[in-house]
């Protein structure tokens, strides 16, 4: 009898936890979100794999190198946001926090060769200002002179962001009858605070193809729908950027600014993106 009315107790007190949280209004851990439906749509995408491509099916290659500067108004959703929110991150924090977890490869260089340590990655996002001396005093009131660390800072790469390069391959593939372009290696480019007269330097170099699988859970800032938001992966794949041209393969292997200056360097850039466009449209043209 004791046990019989133990488990009757049991199961009024279950039966009262689930109506409880059947009421609407009613809500229990877990239940808060910042949204009115869990998105799952951009944490379970995968990337488009690139086709099979073998030697014989090229028939014409051309590499170009570009710039993305950040100040455009096409790129600032690679940009935003430089503070930390939880619906979305900036480029800049991607890639920062799967080279921090070792998920993507640093590297020095565009080719590859030369790898970087985790704690050379570590020591070269992390900004020490100068130590200063600061004014204490004493019990008895006497001031003196004891010089403190300045603070670190960690973050300010996010707003220091200025530009982003990548070099890409574009080519025409026969066996398809398609030009297509992919992209090979990304460096992210800052300018250090207080120093802003040696102007951008080159952070990192990563291997696009091994970080399209995070630049495809992320999502990107639409202005028109927030239902619809892309991913990274959707702005590389759809080239939904705006960039100019700094280099080509030439025999001396120089970029444009070694031999263009000011309006004659934005020409010649033109005139890169126009001679593959030109040998698309002339392959076609009867």
């Amino acid at each position: 009898m004791k046990n019989l009315k133990s488990l009757i107790f049991v199961a009024i007190i279950a039966f009262t936890a689930i109506n409880i949280h059947a009421q609407p209004g009613v809500f229990q851990p877990g239940d808060y979100r910042d949204g009115i439906y869990d998105k799952e749509n951009s944490t379970n995408r995968r990337f488009i794999p690139y086709t099979h491509l073998r030697e014989a099916d090229v028939s014409w290659e051309k590499r170009v190198w570009r710039r993305l500067d950040m100040r455009e108004k096409q790129n600032q959703q690679l940009y935003y946001p430089i503070e930390p929110v939880v619906s979305r991150i900036s480029f800049a924090q991607l890639l920062i926090k799967y080279i921090l977890t070792g998920e993507i490869k640093a590297f020095k260089d565009e080719e590859f060769l030369i790898p970087l340590e985790l704690s050379s990655v570590r020591k070269s996002i992390v900004l020490q200002e100068d130590s200063a001396d600061v004014e204490e005093f004493d019990k008895d009131g006497n001031p003196f002179m004891v010089k403190k660390p300045g603070l670190t800072d960690s973050t300010w790469i996010f707003e220091n962001f200025t530009s982003l390069e990548l070099k890409e391959d574009w080519f025409f593939d026969k066996q398809k009858s398609v030009l297509e372009v992919r992209i090979l290696s990304m460096g992210v480019n800052v300018l250090k605070p207080k120093k802003e007269d040696l102007g951008p330097f080159n952070l990192f170099w990563v291997y696009f193809p091994a970080c399209r699988p995070y630049f495809a859970k992320h999502e990107v800032y639409n202005a028109k729908n927030d239902a619809e938001r892309r991913t990274f992966e959707d702005i590389f794949w759809k080239r939904q950027f705006s960039s100019v041209a700094y280099k080509e393969t030439n025999v001396f292997d120089r970029e444009i600014e070694r031999y263009s200056k000011g309006i004659d360097a934005l020409l010649e850039s033109d005139r890169i993106k126009n001679d593959i466009f030109r040998w698309e449209h002339d392959l076609w043209h009867f």
